[in-house]
């Protein structure tokens, strides 16, 4: 297991917290940031994010990589993704495996990929190159999706693992986003957990997502529900230790409402890992 870089449990950087962090210094082990908010070469948003980092370890999750599209890689951005890196010195990086860019423009859309042999191959070479242009390892997230290729030469699970084999790269595991995606397609959520190597998950996501029955969709502004609970706690079952948040990015609560249900994650962790089962990572140790 990879006790080395467990962090805890963290939060999402939002605006409306920024005083309320930096004035109470909550006890949250981490926070994590949207990449492209700090991208800015000063004001608010970097002033907040040099307070907090003062205090507290910095993951940086992005959402305009689109490591998965056939426009060239933006290289502007990839400068600016690594000038960030240098000034904030972030405990990782992650993106989302999607693309999001068609002729250099940029749709602000998570979009999926086709999992073929050749969308492969094209992702693990992107990969590769961000990697030797920032000088260390990524995360990719798995993404929540509503449609599928009429073509595919394996499943997403398949496709995620290959990519984070064959690039060397590490996988951030967004337990929502599977919940999300077994319903709506109809795979088996637990089988997918099974189906990837606990060596290359450093990060967990939890979240909430919109109910409409027929199909749910990834929203982040509900609370984390029972049955992604249930699939969490058998995500620690089988990969022990790793680095847990929750995201909230719409009806955004007052702090202490994300603080306690972050302490329902620090719980279920701690009950979990207390069964004989569940591997234990040498030295763990929770931060706050």
């Amino acid at each position: 297991m990879h006790d080395s870089h467990f962090l805890g449990f963290g939060l999402g950087l939002r605006t409306p917290h920024y005083d309320y962090v930096i004035q109470e210094r909550p006890l949250v082990d981490w926070f994590e940031i949207l990449t492209e908010n700090y991208f800015v070469g000063g004001g608010k948003p970097k002033y907040y994010l040099h307070q907090v980092r003062e205090h507290y370890p910095i993951v940086m999750h992005g959402v305009s990589l689109s490591i998965g599209s056939t426009d060239p890689l933006n290289t502007d951005y990839l400068k600016q993704l690594r000038a960030l890196v240098a000034e904030i010195e972030p405990e990782w990086i992650s993106d989302h495996l999607c693309w999001t860019t068609v002729n250099h423009i940029n749709s602000h859309d998570l979009l999926p990929l086709p999992y073929t042999q050749e969308a492969l191959a094209h992702v693990v070479s992107r990969v590769q190159q961000v990697q030797d242009f920032l000088g260390r390892q990524i995360l990719l997230e798995n993404p929540s999706s509503y449609l599928d290729f009429n073509h595919a030469d394996m499943s997403e699970v398949e496709f995620l693992s290959e990519v984070a084999n064959q690039a060397d790269c590490f996988i951030l595991l967004d337990i929502n986003n599977i919940y999300v995606s077994s319903r709506n397609h109809g795979f088996c959520a637990e089988q997918y957990l099974e189906a990837i190597d606990p060596k290359r998950v450093r990060q967990f996501h939890l979240a909430g997502h919109s109910d409409y029955g027929d199909y749910v969709i990834d929203t982040h502004d509900h609370n984390v529900c029972d049955d992604v609970w249930s699939l969490y706690r058998k995500a620690l079952m089988h990969f022990g230790a790793v680095s847990t948040m929750i995201e909230r990015d719409g009806n955004i609560p007052v702090f202490e409402e994300l603080h306690a249900e972050l302490a329902q994650a620090r719980q279920l962790f701690l009950q979990t890992l207390e069964l004989d089962e569940v591997p234990k990572p040498e030295n763990l140790v929770l931060h706050a």
